[in-house]
């Protein structure tokens, strides 16, 4: 069961060599096409791992969108990563019209170690991830706006 409540956030893990590679060959897109996001490299990531029936993960996406368009000029690539299927993404995407960069991830969230939804993932511009995010945000609010904007 997966719960998504009060936020927890651990700051400053580098990657180890397995979670470097999961995040290099565990994503394709809503076209079923691998997602490598070294192509990424030198942007700062944020993953945020959700599901089409959490409510908590659907809560918070208009603050996301609202924060990837203030934060498009601060080096900052959102992903917005299931483990469903990918008709039940892009459905999802169809039915609710937003413009994410939505993206499957091969591996269930048990194995990435992901019990709680929302989870996000912040990643420098190096692959080093920096902070940790379980449970909902207010995405859009000055203070994580201006958080993200000085890390």
């Amino acid at each position: 069961m997966f719960l998504g409540c009060n936020s927890s956030v651990s700051q400053n893990e580098k990657l180890s060599d397995i979670e470097s590679l999961q995040l290099k060959t565990s994503f394709v897109d809503l076209k079923n096409k691998k997602v490598d996001l070294t192509s990424y490299e030198g942007k700062k990531i944020i993953i945020n791992h959700w599901a089409t029936w959490c409510g908590p993960c659907i809560k918070e996406m208009p603050g996301i969108k609202r924060a990837q368009q203030i934060l498009k000029n601060h080096n900052y690539i959102f992903l917005l990563v299931s483990d469903e299927k990918v008709s039940k993404i892009s459905a999802f995407k169809n039915d609710k019209k937003y413009e994410f960069n939505f993206l499957k991830s091969v591996r269930s969230n048990e194995t990435l170690g992901i019990y709680s939804l929302p989870t996000s993932y912040i990643f420098n511009e190096n692959g080093i991830k920096i902070e940790t995010i379980v449970g909902t945000i207010v995405w859009d609010s000055e203070i994580i706006i201006n958080k993200l904007k000085t890390l």
